[in-house]
């Protein structure tokens, strides 16, 4: 662990502050799109938390918060980070096999496109929630990802094809693009990252 001013920074976190600073502007950009699109809701879940180092910037705008991670180290990185100020419940749940409350909204960054079982996954998100925010990488950034990106990506894909998959499980899906820490309603396949609001 690499310790700031106050608090301890996260493995994940550390790594890309060390190795590409700009990168953690654009990752906190997403989680304050969430947060804006999910101001009020009183209770949100975040699944793929990691290190949990950009839950508080939602947390900030919502009732209650919790998030969840498959990876136990992530979480007790998140918890050892964790303040009474911004508190969250970060817990180490797999979405894809353990049963999950309601919530009033969920959303996912970076975690999609990691996902082969998309349909169940999916299937998962909607059934805990109404509301979801998605973000992944696009297909078309793919070709500017590093090898080590591009092993666990199974699952990018376009705008279009991104939206339909959602359609499948929500009734109303609301595209955006991103590029770098800029989020707009522009060309899909000239966009890096797509962040989607489904809605039943």
């Amino acid at each position: 662990m690499i310790y700031g001013p106050c608090h301890a920074v996260g493995g994940q976190t550390a790594y890309g502050w060390e190795n590409d600073p700009k990168r953690l502007g654009f990752t906190l950009a997403r989680y304050k799109f969430v947060a804006r699109m999910l101001e009020g809701k009183a209770s949100v879940l975040e699944v793929g938390c990691g290190d949990g180092f950009g839950s508080r910037i939602v947390r900030q705008h919502v009732g209650a918060l919790t998030a969840i991670d498959m990876d136990a180290e992530s979480i007790k990185e998140a918890r050892a980070m964790a303040t009474e100020r911004w508190p969250v419940s970060f817990l180490c749940r797999d979405v894809m096999m353990d049963a999950l409350p309601i919530f009033d909204a969920v959303y996912c960054l970076d975690v999609f496109e990691h996902i082969a079982d998309e349909q169940k996954f999916l299937a998962s998100l909607r059934l805990c929630a109404p509301v979801a925010v998605i973000g992944i990488p696009s297909l078309e950034s793919q070709i500017y990802a590093s090898e080590l990106s591009k092993a666990g990506h199974v699952n990018c894909k376009s705008g279009a094809d991104f939206k339909r998959s959602l359609l499948e499980h929500w009734r109303h899906v609301f595209l955006f693009s991103m590029s770098d820490e800029d989020v707009h309603t522009g060309f899909s396949p000239m966009a890096h990252y797509l962040l989607a609001v489904a809605v039943a």
